[in-house]
């Protein structure tokens, strides 16, 4: 998959058909429109194009840096590339992108950069300054420029039942279970090994802690987690306390992983955790003691989850 910075990057001398939209988590009903572009694409013998935007309109039109993404840019490539998309154009979402007018963003966009001879796009599509212009305003447009518009219907996304919204209230309510089976696979966050301040090591639960690579990234809600990770090529399973360790006095969020039979240092590493299900939420324990104890009954439920999903 060829990835372009911007509309006026892509080349294209045989036309395309397009599909736009955030696509954030690239999740089942997602990719069952991508597939469905690519097999059409291919069917017209036109690129298959996802025209998507960068950074999220809402954090440059209202400023709300408080909105958290499924995924980084670089996981939405990733994902995307393993749907037959052949070009993503991820365009600089701007102030000044924001004003083009509906008619200004059909022709100079899809039609003079994209070289669109369909579109395929969703019934609540809207577009323009203002997002004033919608999908019969589209196929109007079509009849101008020569390109046709196919809609998917609110039956069909209906019948697929899955949304980024979805996902994002699963996550935040720790059903990392039913967040990961909208998404077709499980939910990962990334980043680098820092230094804590150590504490696992002296109750004999040694931990990583993970600093997400990007800011925007959704953490799941504050709990106790069963997750898995390649270290130097080998997979690991762990228990991740995602929270402000109340017991010891914390007071920051922190995400720490206990990896079951890994010795070894890993700060400084980037690693990639990935979410497999909820044990329990955050608790105050009285004592250090008892702290060890839940911990101890994490591990045992993290155990027989890994033998079971054997």
């Amino acid at each position: 998959m060829n990835v372009h910075k911007g509309a006026a990057a892509y080349k294209n001398d045989r036309g395309s058909v397009v599909t736009i939209g955030t696509f954030d988590g690239v999740h089942v009903g997602h990719a069952t429109i991508l597939k469905h572009l690519a097999k059409t694409a291919t069917a017209l013998d036109l690129d298959s194009v996802l025209l998507t935007f960068f950074p999220h309109p809402r954090m440059v039109l209202q400023k709300d840096h408080s909105i958290k993404m499924l995924h980084t840019l670089d996981e939405k490539k990733k994902h995307i590339a393993t749907l037959g998309i052949q070009h993503l154009i991820v365009h600089p979402f701007t102030q000044e992108f924001s004003r083009l007018s509906a008619t200004e963003y059909v022709r100079d966009i899809l039609v003079n950069k994209l070289k669109a001879k369909k579109i395929i796009i969703g019934y609540d599509h809207r577009f323009g300054r203002n997002r004033t212009a919608d999908i019969n305003d589209l196929k109007e447009f079509g009849k101008t420029y020569n390109f046709s518009v196919e809609e998917i219907s609110a039956q069909a996304l209906d019948d697929v039942a899955v949304s980024s919204t979805k996902v994002r209230s699963a996550l935040k309510h720790g059903d990392i279970s039913t967040a990961n089976n909208y998404l077709g696979y499980d939910y990962q966050i990334s980043g680098v090994i820092v230094k804590g301040k150590a504490i696992g090591r002296t109750i004999n639960y040694p931990t990583a802690n993970l600093k997400p690579t990007e800011t925007y990234k959704l953490i799941p809600k504050e709990g106790v987690y069963v997750t898995q990770a390649t270290i130097d090529s080998t997979t690991y399973f762990g228990i991740t306390s995602i929270g402000t360790n109340p017991t010891v006095g914390g007071t920051k969020e922190t995400i720490e992983t206990f990896f079951l039979d890994y010795k070894g240092d890993l700060y400084g590493h980037q690693l990639t955790l990935s979410f497999l299900t909820h044990i329990r939420d955050e608790a105050v324990f009285d004592a250090i003691d008892s702290l060890k104890q839940a911990i101890a009954r994490d591990e045992r439920f993290a155990r027989d989850f890994i033998k079971n999903r054997e």
